[in-house]
């Protein structure tokens, strides 16, 4: 009998290995069959159809049967970027998603987002932004990124790329689409905050700052896409710079998509860099590094690069320039056939209905907005409020309401957003949770990008005949996004004098800002009880503020990025290298040097208590790993969130690091009295440190392990391991 059930074993274990073998052969054999196809059709293409397929929404090629790859922008929704349709949804900005620090939730947007993308025909978006930003918040994009760790930049990145282009046997199937990874690398680091300045940065910088989220969103999310930098990158174009593109990208991280160029960026090696002097001379220059799509917004002919009039002839006097455009080429039919786009045929679309049943995403818009919103101040619980003690409500401030654009889209949404069906404001979300149960008083106050006081009188009055007040400030697509750089960080116009004006009433105020980058608030930080961050929210922005306000949602997101003080005081990031602090040399003159807020904060309507951190093992070889633990206990009578971050410090070393990296989170849910137990690895992912030769490697010694609310020491505890 036993001999009958070890044939049998052996059987099974043959079958298995088997199947696992078929499975890779499948594989391989898909990526052959793409490869032979794409072979043979480019030896049939002539030269013109080479080129015009090197340039984004290349047309169709009815001759050979290649088909056309839309493309559009997917940063927290679908836009198509020259077209508003009014249907797609519209999620909170990127800012907003990593502040719920749950990656599960920024993965089922951009599956959503797939699904309309594919509804309206396109297979290739641009997005996901995983620049981390540097802690310069002049910079207008701040509001694109995930925020100023590398760890979670890389979480939230690699997330969005796995929804939106699918995994596994999902990928790029037909309800998934090809992701941008941009902008490599190392955008944010300019020296002015001004978009698309050069980035001169140490090799350092780059590997242990820019280059681990689109490692991550290489070797992890197999991204299909990456697009460039605008910017020189140590005095070399990121369009040209082969050390980037090719030693870099795909040598060293094993890209093997295709790189499509940011709007415009191979004709401004001559126009902006100044470097070659004619648009065939930065065309070459392009294909030599690899971008193989040249992306000019419109089409403009004469802003093209990879186009006919400008390639055809020196191609063909030097014929040796054909084996950078068939590598090009080849690289933008493989993402044809990988997306299936030779096996369909192009469907009839009506943009204006074809998105108008996707109630789940809508209602999903909602829940990312929830999960969202900081609470930075609550002195006295203030928040939230008792409908029952509320008879009347102030609502003021030039961000508390806007009416649905005539064009284009809300100011109120952020950067790189289509047009929702519908725009959900504060005002609106206000008086739809409270009924006739209070009266709501209205009042702007005064517009976010004027300087004109006339509507201060009438705010005043709304206040005065409140019982409290929520005051809605903050930036808008006027003030803040791409473009949108500033050389202060202060709420712009006139908006502090309202806020000044609103708080003398003596009428408790709840100032909620709705705002795309970090703002120096010393004012409102000092004298306001209660503020609540909540970025760009999306179309139901409004909905959630007052889900929170009236205690329906219990905020629990946390900030991704430190709040200055002043604009003297940017960069400012948790991301900090020893310095003279201890002996009082590292301080500001007169002047805090410390976040106004910092990096991981954010309060709660319930309170939490965090145990001693505990190692399984408290000594391991530098190959081995092992976890650290921490019990949480919500010790409020609320139910709420808490964001539990371990931070991780290799106390001495070979080289200069950071005084604490991020390397793990979990977002958890507590009823009160509730204990859950919150477990993180610790092995070579966490513990590495670039030597001075710039590899990874874990050095022995000890290692600081804090766990906590937030990066502020006095909210972490610590544990000690000790690597043999």
């Amino acid at each position: 009998m036993k001999q009958i059930v070890y044939a049998f074993l052996i059987t099974l274990a043959l079958i298995s290995c088997n199947s696992k073998d078929t499975s890779k052969t499948d594989i391989s054999s898909k990526d052959a069959d793409i490869n032979t196809k794409v072979e043979k059709l480019l030896s049939q293409m002539t030269l013109d159809e080479k080129i015009a397929e090197m340039t984004q929404d290349a047309p169709a090629n009815t001759r050979l049967g290649i088909p056309v790859m839309k493309y559009g922008e997917a940063l927290h929704g679908l836009w198509l970027v020259l077209d508003y349709y009014g249907n797609t949804t519209v999620y909170p900005q990127a800012v907003a998603c990593a502040s719920t620090w749950e990656p599960e939730l920024i993965k089922k947007m951009a599956s959503q987002t797939a699904l309309e993308a594919r509804a309206l025909g396109v297979t290739h978006c641009y997005s996901p932004n995983l620049d981390v930003y540097a802690g310069d918040a002049r910079y207008g994009r701040v509001e694109e990124s995930y925020g100023e760790d590398p760890y979670l930049v890389s979480r939230m990145g690699v997330a969005f790329i796995q929804g939106l282009q699918g995994t596994g046997d999902e990928q790029f199937d037909e309800n998934h689409v090809i992701a941008t990874a941009k902008h490599f690398v190392g955008y944010p680091e300019n020296r002015r905050g001004i978009n698309g300045g050069f980035s001169d940065m140490s090799e350092r910088r780059l590997r242990e700052v820019y280059l681990p989220s689109f490692e991550a969103a290489v070797k992890e999310a197999g991204v299909g896409c990456v697009m460039p930098g605008h910017q020189d990158f140590n005095g070399i174009p990121c369009h040209m710079n082969t050390w980037l593109l090719k030693d870099i990208l795909r040598d060293e991280l094993g890209f093997d998509g295709f790189i499509v160029s940011d709007n415009n960026d191979v004709g401004r090696l001559e126009t902006m860099h100044f470097i070659p002097e004619t648009r065939t001379k930065a065309a070459i220059l392009g294909l030599k590094a690899g971008v193989d799509m040249d992306l000019v917004i419109g089409k403009k002919v004469e802003l093209s690069t990879y186009h006919a009039n400008v390639l055809k002839d020196t191609v063909m006097q030097d014929p040796a320039l054909m084996t950078y455009i068939d590598k090009a080429v080849s690289r933008n039919l493989t993402a044809k056939y990988k997306l299936g786009l030779f096996d369909s045929e192009p469907k009839e679309i009506d943009p204006e209905t074809v998105n108008a049943g996707r109630e789940e995403h809508r209602e999903f818009a909602l829940e990312l907005a929830e999960k969202s919103i900081i609470m930075l101040k609550n002195d006295n619980n203030l928040l939230p409020l008792d409908l029952s003690n509320i008879k009347s409500l102030a609502v003021i401030g030039p961000n508390a309401h806007e009416e649905r654009p005539k064009k284009k889209t809300y100011k109120l949404l952020g950067g790189y957003s289509g047009l929702p069906p519908y725009y959900v404001s504060v005002l609106d979300g206000l008086k739809k949770r409270v009924g006739e149960n209070v009266k709501i008083n209205y009042a702007k106050g005064c517009d976010i990008d004027s300087f004109s006081k006339a509507g201060f009188p009438a705010a005043v009055s709304a206040a005065k005949k409140s019982d409290a007040v929520v005051l809605v400030v903050g930036s808008s697509h006027k003030t803040c996004g791409e473009g949108g750089d500033r050389s202060d960080l202060d709420l712009y116009g006139v908006q502090k004098e309202l806020v000044e004006l609103i708080h003398k009433t003596g009428k408790p105020v709840i100032v909620v800002l709705i705002n795309g980058r970090p703002l120096s608030i010393n004012y409102i930080a000092e004298n306001i009880t209660s503020v609540l961050e909540t970025w760009y929210g999306g179309m139901h922005a409004g909905d959630a503020v007052a889900n929170v306000i009236f205690g329906d949602v219990n905020p629990g997101g946390k900030l991704t990025m430190s709040f200055p003080r002043s604009v003297g005081q940017v960069p400012v990031t948790y991301l900090e290298r020893p310095d003279f602090i201890g002996s009082g040399k590292g301080k500001y003159r007169f002047s805090d040097k410390s976040p106004l807020f910092p990096f991981g904060y954010g309060l709660s309507y319930t309170t939490f208590g965090y145990s001693q951190p505990k190692l399984e093992q408290a000594i391991i070889s530098q190959d081995g790993s092992t976890t650290v633990s921490v019990d949480v206990t919500n010790t409020g009578d609320r139910v709420g969130d808490e964001v539990v971050q371990m931070y991780v410090r290799d106390d001495f070393a070979s080289v200069g690091r950071y005084l604490k990296l991020l390397k793990g989170f979990e977002r958890i849910t507590l009823k009160p009295g509730e204990t859950k137990t919150v477990t993180f690895n610790l092995g070579f992912d966490e513990l590495n440190v670039l030597n001075q030769e710039m590899k990874k490697v874990v050095e022995p010694g000890t290692f600081t392990i804090s766990v906590g609310s937030s990066s502020l020491e006095k909210d972490l505890k610590q544990a000690s391991l000790l690597v043999k």
